[in-house]
This record gives structure tokens, sequence and C-alpha cells, in this order.
């Protein structure tokens, strides 16, 4: 069971942190995932235990996009700030935990980050991170893999994958005929890009595996 495995990587030895990083393209399931990874191991081993930082936190603002002219390629590599996420991951991994490590959120509904949307508290041993490009091999993003203990890819078909980006968008207020438009130029490019580092993760889980 994932969640077994996941427990197993929880360190020992107080004062350390080991991280998860869940790699896979958009729509792939991994908030999802890693959300019932933390609950799993916090249900196990008590509240706080594990904590949450999805990558997505690190998308530029809409008014950076703006001014970068990135909007339209809104999740792609370029338009996230990989050297904060990197900074925050060192932080996560290598600093004794005494004080709480505040971390920024992503809304869907606003389509933006949000600082200090998130906490890992000084107790936390484990911590789960998910996002696009954890298996990347571009500048900034090749940096990501040696502060993970482990690196999981979330492999589902692109048919679910699409299904899933359609709804995400048409609920986001873009119409049906502008999702579609979205998606083929720009998330499934990024997907494409995604598939790549597949190779360079330590474990591919599918969809439907026992938790």
């Amino acid at each position: 069971m994932l969640v077994d495995d996941v427990v197993a990587l929880v360190p020992g030895v107080p004062g350390r942190r080991a991280v998860l990083g869940l790699a896979g393209a958009p729509a792939a399931g991994k908030s999802t995932l890693a959300r019932r990874l933390v609950s799993g191991v916090n249900e196990r081993l008590g509240a706080d235990t594990a904590a949450y930082v999805p990558m997505d936190g690190f998308h530029l603002s809409n008014a950076q996009l703006d001014r970068l002219g990135l909007r339209g390629r809104k999740g792609a590599p370029e338009t996230f700030d990989v050297d904060g996420y990197v900074g925050l991951l060192r932080r996560l991994r290598e600093e004794p935990p005494q004080r709480p490590v505040y971390a920024p959120d992503f809304d869907r509904r606003l389509d933006e980050p949000v600082a200090a949307g998130l906490v890992v508290p000084p107790q936390t041993r484990l911590v789960v991170t998910e996002g696009n490009y954890l298996a990347d091999d571009g500048a900034g993003w090749d940096q990501v893999r040696s502060l993970l203990d482990q690196l999981w890819y979330v492999d589902t078909p692109r048919q679910v994958r699409e299904r899933r980006l359609l709804r995400r968008h048409v609920r986001g207020g873009r119409t049906e005929s502008e999702a579609r438009a979205f998606i083929a130029a720009s998330e499934r490019p990024n997907a494409r890009r995604v598939e790549r580092g597949r190779e360079r993760a330590h474990r591919i889980v599918v969809p439907g595996q026992t938790l």
C-alpha cells in the first residue's frame, strides 16, 4: 500500500524531515494523492507528522504574467518562481525545524497564488510536495530532485487528464471552446515536457493503486 511506503519514509531521528515529491502531467491527480498520503500518515502517526506543500504556490501572479507576456502560457516552467520553490525545499530539508515554515498556496477560484496560505509546523517530519516539473532537467528545476528523498511519477492517461482539465478551466470561467484552445496551446505541450521526466522518478504510480 502507498501509505505504508510513505510512513516508512518518516525519519525516526528527531529534528530531521524527509521530503516526498510527486511529479506528473497537469490534472494527473497529484494534489489529490498528496493530500490523501498526508492524511494517511497523520492518521497513523499523529497530527502534523506530515504536511502538504504544493509547487503551485510558486505560480507567478497574473500581474507578473501579463508583464512578461506569458499569461497564455500559464503553467509552463517559465511561469513559476523556481528559485523560490527550490529555496523553500532547501529550508524544509536542511534547516533545523525550530519554527513554523509558511509556504504559498494556490487558489484555483482566484487563479492566483496566496502568500503564506500553508504552514509546516516544527514537529512535521515528512513533507509531501507535488507539481508538474519536479522531474524536469531545465535550469533551476534540475535542483529539485537532490532535495527529495523519493520522487514518484503519477501516470494518468491523457484522455482522463484532458477531461479533468476541460472541467477545471470551464469552472474557472472559460467557455468550452476557450478551454479546449488553452489545453491545445499550453496544457498539452506542458504535459509532453513533463512526460520526458518520467524515467527520472524512483517509482511510477498509476490510477487506482491501493493507498
